[in-house]
């Protein structure tokens, strides 16, 4: 039996499941994730296509710029998600829609050349240059 784990917007109507093993997560620092979720970084899981299924009510899909989409909750406003064609094959769930986050831990910084300038990094993963991580 594969084992799973579920997320959700702030109202709950936008849903997810997961079968685990995820392929990463990632701390992203690239001006578009800082948009979307307005914060000054944020923290997401890759998972393959075919590993992952809506729930609940499907997102809304808004395309940020060629070959890039970003979901959110068109209730609510809780971001959700983002595919890239650059990645093509996997889904990124923004960590902070889990229902348990702290089942997974960041093990790379991507698009580190974006991070802003007064961010403090106070760990010791390694950086990567750009969002695609999955070819590295």
């Amino acid at each position: 039996m594969t084992e799973t784990c579920r997320g959700r917007c702030l109202c709950k109507a936008v849903s997810f499941e997961i079968d685990l093993p995820i392929f990463a997560c990632v701390n992203c620092h690239c001006e578009s994730c800082r948009r979307q979720c307005s914060a000054p970084m944020t923290t997401y899981i890759g998972i393959p296509d075919g590993h992952w299924r809506w729930t609940g009510k499907e997102p809304k899909v808004f395309h940020s710029s060629p070959g890039v989409e970003r979901t959110f909750c068109d209730n609510c406003g809780t971001p959700i998600s983002f595919r890239s064609q650059a990645m093509s094959g996997m889904m990124h769930l923004y960590l902070a829609a889990l229902d348990d986050p702290e089942k997974f831990q960041p093990t790379l910084h991507v698009s580190h050349e974006e991070k802003l300038r007064w961010y403090e990094i106070g760990d010791d993963l390694p950086t990567h240059k750009g969002p695609d991580y999955t070819t590295k």
